[in-house]
């Protein structure tokens, strides 16, 4: 028995040798393949006896290791690399900058005009980092799930509806820009869609026009999509963010990379295996960029620049700005070179410290270089062969280079290349005009070193929208409660889900010093009076039957409500499917305006500091019962929960329904301060819009356009100042 249980495990060890290693010493860790042993090594390492630098044997045997493992993944996986011989795909294979974009980005649509501002989009890229390549936009997240929508659903709520968004995509076309949207396969909890997965997004795409789909979450995107898309006559491109299995590179044809960055670069694994393959490496949240652009102009390969992160703002420092535009521009010059079948990573340099990667193609061969030490180097830094009419241009700097001789065997090129900068050497010969074009223009974007440019991080300042006052009364006007003046302490704090602490998340009200999550300050409140209820389906009927309001932006409008009529019974439900233009419209007809935050709070609060309306327990019978389905039924009436009530007798101030208080904007984003949470409760996903019930927090909704502001949980209460 002992025995055969050895043999056993004898068995299963072998077994997964086989599985997993593949004869190889470099196995990937991740997307990523490790670099040789001795450029590994750390500095301090060297101190040890039988510590070194690598020499040329060992480098050949790392890519000799490499290449053998390449090949033999390849017929493990049964690769078939056709899909990228598809004219339809080929852009992919020189798509280095794509931007994450939010939808609500003020350089990308004008809510004032009412219209898609793609040129103004794309000229502050090109003006500051030399443009992008494709574009990643972005509609759901982290709005999705305030209602009912699904992914799909908001696509089609963006200003203009389908035809607007289809003309949107063609402006980025006439640009030259892809387009991709993303796919959550996590959205379960919202409204299901009406055909599978594969055909709804499929139909979709087609619909609009766009390239592609990013796989939000997803460790590859299964080919039953690629399948769907080309059977509906508008094949797309897919890019999961999590790595594909190695099977499914064949059809994922971009990915993003998310990356490790040690000192010495590593490989990427699908580029390695893909060279046609392309990845753009995301790592939004750090705020300096030089690793990201190094190790993608090392790998060949792309970078998101993704700046606007949830309507949180991590801007590009000029520095990263300019080296952005410097690699884009010879990543662009060069793409050909970058799917080489014959690249050779950490080729050999001279110095410590500096990496390059050789692209060879037909007669001619590209070296793609990076420093990744803290100082300047200047004079030899690679060994070249001699060859008869070959010439050497340092493509960076715009110059020839002339091989100079080192004793009798040896001639090396010589050339500088600055501290965390870039480098890059074109062998040819026969330089042509595009050569020289390229050679002139590089010349003069390099005249000036990165290190002259500001590497200093800069937050976006955010202003308070002003809400004016009203005519001040005396007497309670009908359907109101008067609030006393009073010292308020106010404490509240945003629930992104994502952000941390970081500067830049939630909001800058007007007594700070820059935007943050967490908010205190005390307050002297003068009276006012405010709503007891929210405003309601009837009282939002008469408004229009006596004003006649119509928005301009009538997309999902009173989305409920048919033929200017609300339903049956729900005279008494707070209106919703309004726009925070169209609660304005509605209280200044009235006489009144919408509450700053601190006043709603106050009036929910008291001075007590309690967490909800009635206590500091949370009491289920004091609102409305959640709804988890994927429907979503109307929301209660504004009467239904007396026991909500609080300290000063207003009522339905949590979870029936979302209320509109402030806006607050800076250079890209807008975003309107929702309070009380709603009854609607999405399930299946923590990254759905979370719900607020404490009167200690708030909800930051991005804004775009009233079209895709409406929601079915949000309403609105107005207050009157008080003489």
């Amino acid at each position: 028995m002992k025995r055969h249980r050895i043999q056993v495990v004898v068995v299963i060890f072998l077994a997964s040798l086989i599985a997993s290693a593949q004869d190889t010493r470099f196995q990937p860790t991740d997307q990523q393949i490790p670099a040789p042993d001795c450029l590994s090594v750390a500095v301090k390492d060297l101190w040890f006896p039988g510590s070194r630098l690598c020499g040329p044997n060992e480098h050949e045997a790392w890519l000799a290791d490499i290449t053998h493992w390449r090949d033999e993944r390849r017929i493990r996986i049964g690769y078939d690399g056709s899909r990228y011989d598809r004219p339809e795909f080929k852009w992919t294979q020189s798509s280095f900058i794509q931007p994450q974009m939010m939808v609500h980005d003020r350089y990308f649509y004008d809510p004032v005009a009412g219209r898609y501002t793609v040129d103004r989009y794309l000229d502050d890229l090109d003006k500051r980092f030399g443009g992008i390549d494709s574009v990643l936009i972005w509609p759901t997240y982290p709005n999705m799930g305030i209602d009912n929508r699904n992914q799909h659903d908001l696509i089609r709520s963006m200003p203009g509806g389908v035809a607007g968004v289809r003309q949107m995509i063609a402006d980025f076309h006439r640009r030259g820009v892809r387009v991709l949207f993303p796919m959550m396969m996590w959205d379960q909890g919202t409204r299901a869609p009406d055909r599978s997965w594969p055909e709804e997004i499929a139909a979709l795409m087609a619909e609009v026009g766009a390239d592609g789909i990013n796989g939000d979450t997803q460790d590859g995107v299964p080919l039953a999509f690629s399948l769907a898309a080309d059977k509906s006559g508008h094949p797309l491109v897919f890019e999961p963010e999590g790595g594909p299995s190695d099977e499914a590179l064949a059809w994922n044809l971009m990915t993003w990379g998310q990356y490790q960055f040690p000192f010495t670069p590593l490989v990427d694994k699908y580029k390695w295996l893909e060279p046609r393959h392309m990845v753009n490496i995301s790592d939004r949240w750090n705020r300096e960029k030089t690793s990201d652009l190094q190790f993608a102009f090392f790998n060949g390969v792309g970078w998101e620049s993704w700046e606007d992160i949830w309507g949180i703002w991590n801007g590009i420092t000029p520095r990263d700005a300019e080296a952005t535009r410097r690699v884009a521009t010879l990543e662009r010059a060069f793409a050909p070179f970058l799917v080489s079948r014959d690249w050779e990573p950490l080729a050999l340099m001279l110095r410590y410290g500096v990496y390059a990667s050789r692209w060879p193609l037909a007669d001619q061969t590209l070296w793609t270089i990076v420093n990744r030490n803290e100082y300047d180097l200047d004079g030899d830094q690679m060994e070249v062969a001699p060859t008869p009419g070959t010439r050497y241009f340092d493509v960076y700097h715009g110059v020839e280079l002339k091989p100079q001789p080192r004793g009798a065997e040896r001639t090396v090129l010589s050339f500088s290349i600055e501290a965390k900068g870039y480098g890059a050497i074109l062998a040819t010969k026969v330089p042509d005009e595009k050569l020289q074009g390229l050679l002139s223009k590089m010349k003069q974007m390099t005249s000036a070193p990165l290190a002259s440019y500001s590497h200093e991080w800069k937050f976006l300042p955010q202003q308070i929208v002003p809400i004016p006052p009203t005519a001040p009364v005396t007497a309670t006007p009908d359907g109101m409660l008067k609030i006393p003046a009073a010292d308020f302490d106010f404490d509240v704090a945003g629930i992104e889900v994502e952000g941390l602490n970081d500067m830049d998340v939630d909001v800058q009200y007007p007594w700070e010093d820059s935007p943050r999550r967490f908010h205190s300050h005390p307050l002297h409140i003068d009276s006012f009076y405010i709503d007891k209820y929210p405003v309601t389906n009837a009282q939002f009927k008469k408004f229009l039957d006596a004003s006649h309001y119509h928005p301009k932006d009538d997309l999902n409008f009173l989305r409920d409500w048919k033929n200017g009529i609300f339903p049956d019974g729900w005279e008494n439900r707070p209106v919703t499917w309004v726009s925070l233009e169209d609660a304005r419209a509605y209280a200044a007809w009235a006489g009144k305006r919408l509450p700053h935050e601190w006043e709603w709070q106050y009036a929910a609060q008291g001075t007590d500091r309690r967490l909800y309306p009635w206590g500091n327990e949370w009491d289920a019978s004091s609102v409305p019962a959640p709804d988890k389905s994927r429907t979503m039924r109307p929301p209660d009436a504004v009467d239904a929960h007396p026991k909500g009530a609080s300290p000063f007798g207003v009522m339905d101030l949590v979870g029936n329904v979302w209320q509109w208080t402030e806006e607050f904007v800076d250079e890209h984003t807008r975003a309107g301060i929702i309070r009380g949470g709603n009854y609607y409760q999405p399930q299946g996903a923590i990254w759905y819009f979370p719900e607020v019930y404490k009167l200690t927090e708030h909800g930051k909704l991005l804004l775009m356009s009233p079209s895709m502001d409406r929601s079915g949980t949000l309403g609105f209460r107005c207050v009157v100042d008080a003489r």
